[in-house]
């Protein structure tokens, strides 16, 4: 395994990092409330960020997504970039990707999924019917890439949907309910899409993740570094290092399962088991992270207008977002006992995903 970006896509999450900076203020995040910052996303695009990520594949996506979550930067890159490009890249037909990576390069075409939610819409005949109950960005919709109940890919034109209703969540997504009722969709993939791009979108939203917990760890500890108790700063006691170290290592897990699995991805390797093994780390230890960055804050963590808050709330979304620990961790159990070379024991199916990432030597072999 070889986890150094390449030159393209360190340069992509350098410059995505810059706009990022610059526009994702505190101030701006709180006069966009509970929508997306249209102006940012329009520097995003007009920098080609995300029309590099068909250069740049997966784990250069995982790297500008971690740039966006350390400043929980309200715009639909992941979902765009994870539904849209890779998605339409990887399995559309040639006519597909003609008419729609244009739009989808430049921004004015946004492609959520309405994701994970098999057995909730059916399809007949080109025409969806069902419901799902939170879309993530759907309001800043053009399209929605939807499942059907046997795992088949659609894409529908959001203007197509019978109803777009908002609902709000914890996290700023600009989400909306999807009522179908008959809408005309087209069919994007074949057999295997679906699970092609949940491993996609798994491991895009944990690289997410693994920035919103370092925005949150770096935020405690400029806090820690200033705040003083019984006349030494708060980060000179031990209770309060140990408890930051433990995010710090918690954050690391993230990000190096987070990058195993986006070099698999992109190197054509199977990367379900190892997209279930980031997703749970996302989910598990991201929890934890954005709890010590609240608690480490003190009173000043219950205010619900402090920068860390967001990331708390983020991070405790992003938890839920496509399948909990729990949930992950039973399917992962389930691809661990039924994949070939499992050697009990070792927590390693071979060709697999790491398990236990504190335990990787440099080459990339458990002991």
């Amino acid at each position: 395994m070889d986890f150094t970006p390449t030159e393209e896509q360190e340069a992509a999450r350098q410059l995505a990092g810059r706009v990022l900076a610059d526009l994702a203020t505190h101030e701006r995040l709180r006069a966009a409330g509970t929508g997306t910052d249209a102006e940012l996303w329009k520097a995003l695009c007009a920098a080609g960020i995300p029309g590099a990520v068909e250069e740049t594949g997966l784990l250069g996506l995982v790297l500008i997504l971690e740039e966006q979550g350390r400043v929980t930067a309200q715009v639909p890159l992941a979902a765009s970039c994870v539904y849209g490009i890779l998605a339409v890249a990887r399995h559309g037909t040639e006519e597909q990707r003609a008419r729609l990576l244009p739009g989808l390069r430049d921004g004015t075409t946004v492609v959520v999924g309405a994701f994970p939610a098999p057995g909730t819409v059916t399809a007949r005949g080109g025409r969806l019917d069902g419901a799902v109950d939170w879309v993530p960005w759907l309001r800043d919709a053009t399209h929605v890439l939807v499942p059907d109940g046997d795992r088949a890919l659609w894409l529908v034109r959001a203007e197509d949907a019978a109803r777009v209703d908002p609902v709000e969540l914890t996290a700023p997504w600009s989400a909306a309910r999807l009522v179908l009722d008959g809408a005309q969709a087209e069919r994007l993939g074949e057999r295997g899409a679906y699970e092609d791009v949940l491993a996609a979108a798994r491991i895009a939203f944990a690289g997410m993740q693994a920035g919103v917990c370092a925005g949150s760890l770096a935020r405690a500890v400029e806090h820690t570094s200033v705040r003083e108790q019984f006349g030494r700063p708060l980060s000179t006691h031990q209770a309060v290092q140990l408890r930051a170290a433990d995010a710090h290592m918690d954050t690391e897990a993230i990000r190096v399962t987070v990058y195993e699995a986006a070099w698999r991805f992109d190197e054509g390797l199977d990367a379900a088991g190892a997209a279930l093994t980031a997703g749970w780390w996302a989910s598990e230890a991201g929890k934890r992270v954005v709890h010590a960055g609240q608690h480490l804050h003190g009173g000043t963590g219950a205010d619900l207008d402090h920068p860390v808050h967001r990331h708390f709330l983020w991070g405790r979304q992003l938890d839920a977002y496509l399948g909990c620990g729990t949930e992950l961790l039973a399917e992962l159990g389930d691809f661990l006992a039924e994949g070939d070379g499992h050697e009990p024991g070792r927590g390693r199916v071979e060709g697999g995903p790491v398990v236990n990432p504190g335990r990787v030597r440099a080459e990339g072999d458990l002991p």
